[in-house]
């Protein structure tokens, strides 16, 4: 039972911040706890809990799909983008050796010959409403980031404009994924999702239970559970969001382990990430954001399009396609 295993959560050791508060008590929340932790749990956040669960639903129909229609869709097959699409299990490696043991789809184009829409009619349309509630939410939240840190509050926003809308412009992504039950493998030689950071802004997850969650704290190298909270979702700093803010927010290490409880193992698992990337040609440029600590003489400024594949490279440089 999740009951049993100890969680920051169950320690009351995760900031939790109430979006139906003004925004300028967001703002200060989230500065908070993004700067000392690097993560919080998000409640009231106007995003249908029915919505995400549809969604799941889709994915789970899609899965079911026969692999040779399934195939049409993956990744590597999307035109125009290096992103959008689906990955099977085993196809990622974080470490470049243990298979990471779930199916995600990576929505980056929101046409309906970009998705399986002929195998799931109706697919688009809720897929297309969602997205727009998950960037409506963003930009709510972009805007509490720039009040965070006390520059103007349309600073982030006016560098996000393409979000989920076109992605030769933006890299965001909205990711489903399911992580099957570990029934027959060995749970010692798979891993659910393997250790990183993200690259983008910030993420946000929604989840359908607590599955395996860790993170590592500021300063901390163990691992810890995270817990569940449920209708609540998770938003976590990435690379891009820790270099724009000199350090000032932190980049989170996370993965998500196979449980050890038997019970747990055979029971699969649900979620959706929303990456929020900047547009692709933005400069990430730490001396904007007046940073309180000086930043070093000459650092190297990427557009958020290079930053990230330079990233990406990085984690994947064994398997990048």
């Amino acid at each position: 039972m999740e009951s049993e295993t100890q969680t920051l959560l169950s320690r009351n050791a995760v900031p939790i911040i109430d979006l139906e508060n003004s925004v300028e008590n967001v703002s200060q929340n989230l500065r908070k706890a993004l700067s000392d932790k690097g993560y919080a749990l998000l409640i009231n956040h106007g995003i249908s809990v029915e919505k995400i669960k549809t969604a799941w639903k889709y994915f789970d129909d899609f899965i079911e799909l026969p692999d040779e229609v399934k195939s049409i869709y993956e990744r590597s097959k999307a035109l125009d983008a290096e992103n959008h699409g689906y990955v099977s299990p085993g196809m990622e490696r974080f470490d470049g050796r243990t298979p990471e043991f779930r199916h995600a789809y990576n929505i980056c184009k929101l046409e309906p010959e970009f998705l399986p829409e002929n195998q799931l009619p109706g697919f688009t349309n809720h897929i297309n409403s969602l997205t727009n509630d998950f960037n409506e939410l963003g930009r709510f939240i972009l805007q509490a980031l720039a009040l965070s840190l006390d520059v103007k509050p349309s600073f982030f926003l006016d560098k996000h404009s393409y979000m989920l809308s076109d992605d030769r412009y933006n890299l965001t992504t909205l990711r489903m994924l399911y992580y099957p039950p570990v029934v027959d493998q060995d749970p010692g030689k798979v891993i659910r999702c393997g250790a990183h950071a993200d690259y983008c802004t910030f993420t946000l997850l929604a989840q359908d239970s607590e599955g395996g969650l860790e993170v590592k704290l500021r300063g901390s190298e163990k691992w810890e559970r995270v817990g569940h909270l449920p209708g609540a979702l998770f938003i976590n700093c990435g690379e891009t969001m820790a270099l724009w803010t000199n350090q000032r927010y932190h980049a989170l290490q996370h993965r998500v382990v196979v449980p050890d409880q038997g019970n747990k193992r055979q029971q699969g698992r649900h979620s959706i990430a929303y990456f929020c990337h900047p547009d692709s040609s933005t400069l990430i440029d730490p001396k904007e954001l007046k940073p309180s600590e000086k930043v070093s003489e000459q650092p190297r400024i990427y557009n958020a399009y290079d930053l990230t594949m330079e990233l990406a490279r990085a984690a994947y440089g064994h398997n990048y396609s």
